[in-house]
């Protein structure tokens, strides 16, 4: 395939089939957690094969996305520390919804508020993990007190609705910043939408190229 010479990668095929992975855990253990949070949700386990397969599968699901979440921790995690210039960055991020980004700085890879979304993803994944582990019945539970398990049943369900707003959020802004999308989907972006969106990153990838 011939390199387009107007595009810079971003991401590589591993990255994209790990964020994808994680994505669809996700999206399966939302759609199962909420089948037990509330009874207006409960005719989701349909889609497991009924309550039963649900409250098996739900679990084995989590530790798929933990296990693939970890993976991009590992990743990412150095991209992601947070810097003085992130942090000048997030102080100005009203001015950039409104439109005005003039006085932003330069962001790298990612910016201030990506980098934001990644650690609070990874609290979010903490106690989801953690918690989980401790209500998990057919394995766990008979080794903590009541108590502990009613404690770890509230910060599961807390965990589950912090991250699913935090992946609302993100699909949004992937969606609000075009191309963003394109990149996790294809693995390149336009240099132009780098040099606008990323510029530090940009010079890195290019040399210090226009």
């Amino acid at each position: 395939m011939k390199k387009d010479p107007e595009k810079l990668s971003r991401f590589t095929a591993a990255e994209r089939a790990n964020h994808w992975l994680s994505a669809l855990t996700f999206i399966l253990l939302a759609l199962s957690g909420l089948a037990f949070f509330h009874p207006a949700f409960y005719p989701l386990n349909q889609l497991f094969g009924g309550g039963v397969w649900t409250r098996i599968l739900h679990p084995f699901i989590g530790l798929m996305m933990a296990i693939s979440f970890c993976v991009m921790f590992f990743r990412f995690r150095k991209l992601n520390t947070i810097t003085q210039t992130d942090r000048e960055w997030l102080g100005h991020v009203r001015e950039m919804v409104d439109g005005d980004d003039r006085n932003m700085p330069e962001a790298g890879k990612f910016n201030g508020g990506q980098k934001v979304l990644f650690w609070l993803l990874v609290a979010c994944m903490a106690l989801l993990l953690l918690s989980g582990i401790v209500v998990w019945r057919a394995y766990f539970s008979f080794m903590f007190p009541v108590s502990v398990i009613r404690l770890a049943s509230v910060v599961h369900a807390a965990g589950a609705a912090g991250m699913i707003l935090l992946i609302i959020g993100h699909i949004y802004m992937a969606i609000w910043t075009r191309e963003s999308m394109g990149a996790m989907l294809y693995g390149q972006v336009r240099r132009v939408w780098a040099r606008q969106h990323h510029p530090a990153w940009f010079r890195q990838m290019t040399g210090g190229d226009k």
